[in-house]
């Protein structure tokens, strides 16, 4: 095979859907990719009564994970700006935690420093007015887009949240 070709052919496991979310106090925007892992496309919004509220979250999360046969889950990690991890990152962790274990699927944790900043920008430049009801599920997009371009650029992606034990 020509060289160029053989770093573009693409294994078995390099395909399947990759749901990532955007994990809020009281919402999670979730975005789903399409089999070949190119696009990230809005799927919803989980909204719940209270933060500490996530049994009925977790099982949305587990349904739509089946309905999509989602092989990876990339979760918003919100650290600082200056990089630190904050309350809303450690969150965030332990929420990905749960995920993980929940889902018997692999928790990738992904920097989304500015993504909500980048999606009001995105509905101000096309008119949307009620920024509210859209912004997470946008935000979602943008960091299951911004994992998807880095994986199809072949470039190293963030591992898994590891078990107790030390292992994916």
């Amino acid at each position: 095979m020509i060289p160029e070709l053989q770093k573009q052919a693409r294994s078995a496991s390099d395909y399947g859907r990759v749901i990532g979310l955007d994990y809020g106090s009281k919402t999670v925007g979730v975005a789903v990719s399409d089999p070949l892992r190119l696009t990230a496309q809005g799927v919803e919004i989980i909204r719940r009564k209270s933060e500490n509220k996530l049994r009925q979250t977790l099982a949305r999360i587990c349904e739509l994970a089946s309905r999509y046969q989602a092989e990876t889950i990339v979760l918003g990690f919100p650290r600082n700006m200056n990089a630190t991890i904050g309350e809303r990152a450690e969150a965030a962790l332990a929420f990905g935690k749960m995920l993980k274990k929940r889902t018997l699927l692999p928790v990738v944790l992904w920097d989304e420093r500015l993504t909500t900043v980048a999606a009001d920008r995105i509905m101000d430049e096309t008119g949307v007015r009620n920024h509210k009801e859209y912004v997470d599920e946008l935000a979602a997009m943008l960091i299951l887009q911004g994992y998807l371009d880095r994986l199809n650029a072949g470039l190293p992606v963030p591992g898994g949240i590891e078990d107790e034990d030390g292992t994916e």
